[in-house]
């Protein structure tokens, strides 16, 4: 399936993607900086919209045609006041927020992938000088700010289409096309693949989970004496993700984890460690730090039971028998109910044949469609004896091509909707404020 970005580039993915900082201008050009128009009380400066010109080509030359650079400034003037348009309204919702630690872990990860294009500091200052940035941390500043007005936009944007004030507008079927002419020929369809699994995962023994929740038991006694909760998780936690940080899971919303985990998680109240919580990857220990309005800042403590070469071996066999079965004709549902690992996906439509990892675009060479692969092992690399094995069928193939209207038009249809819907938003944002457009180049 056709990526919506790629079709339709909407407003709201134009104030949620990541900012890349914006491109120097040519310092021996002297342009005498003005007003091109009001939003409020802030207001966008010609500089500005020559600076979101440049960065949106990407390195790319200006067009030479006056009139194309006059259409590109105005279609840049024309984004940035609907950006400050949300932005001003995320500042006066007082149900839109935005944490610090939010903030600097997006400004966090848009540095570490801005230095992986480098290969020393020295580099990456030389870089940055390139763009108007003297040094890293100017950089940063910059970046904490823009990170914060989009995370803050973003947010305002989930929270009007959580309320239903953001309801999609359906678009006629002219509508649909035209969008899809408009972006025809800018992607091509990948070559993809459809398959359905079943994945098995070991299980321990009873014994192994009695240990294991005799062990969460004692730790939680330690813990309400005084123990600190960061010691005991960079001790006893088996989980790689969140053990170094002190067991630290930052900010999630329901959804995210596991439903066991989530029902204890926001129901107790923050600094009490929960009762030991099983959960298909063991015993959790939960702590909640911080709470706001529908997420929380949590940390816990895994007990993972111990996993023997008979339980791997045991999961094994039992793949081999379920592939078996299958390929005599036994009802793939009824088995999965049994056997399948709900932690991972069971179906996966048109999924692009590049992005498959390894051991799948090996295991998928040579099967037709309709047929099974052979057992494949899903490794497990922190901890090899905890691999699972999936039992997979070919259900579709299709080859790199153009896409038809027909292949997109679903995803389309939702994603052209909510351009629309927030279009008719941001006009009523213009008629309930002041702004005054003085021109665009």
């Amino acid at each position: 399936m056709i990526p919506a970005r790629t079709l339709v580039l909407t407003v709201a993915a134009l104030l949620v993607s990541a900012a890349a900082p914006l491109l120097a201008q040519d310092a021996s050009r002297e342009v005498a900086d003005r007003i091109l128009a009001v939003v409020g009380r802030t207001a966008i400066l010609q500089s500005e919209v020559e600076e979101r010109v440049y960065q949106g080509r990407q390195g790319r030359p200006l067009p030479t045609d006056p009139a194309e650079v006059a259409a590109l400034n105005k279609q840049a003037l024309e984004e940035m006041i609907d950006e400050e348009l949300l932005y001003q309204m995320a500042l006066t919702d007082t149900t839109v927020k935005v944490t610090d630690e939010e903030v600097t872990a997006a400004v966090d990860e848009q540095i570490r992938n801005v230095r992986r294009r480098y290969p020393s500091d020295d580099s990456l200052r030389a870089g940055l000088r390139d763009t108007g940035f003297f040094t890293i941390e100017e950089y940063r500043r910059w970046l904490t700010d823009t990170q914060r007005k989009q995370l803050l936009t973003s947010a305002l944007v989930n929270q009007l289409r959580g309320s239903g004030k953001l309801k999609p507008v359906i678009p006629t079927d002219r509508e649909l096309r035209a969008a899809f002419e408009q972006e025809r020929g800018r992607a091509r369809r990948p070559e993809t693949v459809s398959f359905r699994q079943i994945v098995v995962a070991p299980a321990p023994s009873a014994a192994a989970r009695q240990r294991a929740l005799v062990l969460a038991d004692s730790i939680l006694q330690e813990l309400r004496k005084g123990a600190d909760f960061a010691t005991a998780a960079r001790r006893f936690s088996a989980d790689p993700g969140s053990k170094e940080q002190g067991g630290s899971l930052g900010w999630f919303r329901r959804g995210v984890m596991h439903k066991r985990f989530e029902d204890v998680a926001f129901g107790i109240r923050p600094g009490i460690v929960s009762d030991p919580v099983e959960t298909p990857f063991g015993f959790h220990l939960i702590q909640v730090e911080r709470v706001q309005p529908s997420e929380i800042s949590a940390r816990h403590i895994l007990i993972a039971p111990e996993i023997l070469q008979q339980d791997a071996d045991s999961a094994k066999a039992t793949a081999e028998a379920i592939r078996a079965a299958l390929m005599q004709g036994a009802n793939a549902d009824s088995i999965a109910r049994l056997w399948h690992d709900s932690q991972e996906e069971r179906d996966f439509r048109e999924f692009p044949s590049d992005k498959l990892l390894p051991v799948y675009t090996t295991g998928f060479q040579g099967v037709a469609t309709g047929e099974y692969t052979p057992v494949l092992k899903l490794e497990f690399a922190a901890d090899p004896i905890r691999s699972k094995f999936a039992v997979i069928q070919i259900v579709d193939r299709k080859d790199a091509g153009e896409y038809r209207f027909e292949d997109v038009k679903d995803q389309l249809r939702r994603t052209l909707g909510e351009r629309l819907a927030i279009r008719r938003y941001l006009d009523q944002l213009r008629q309930a404020t002041y702004v005054d457009v003085r021109g665009s180049s």
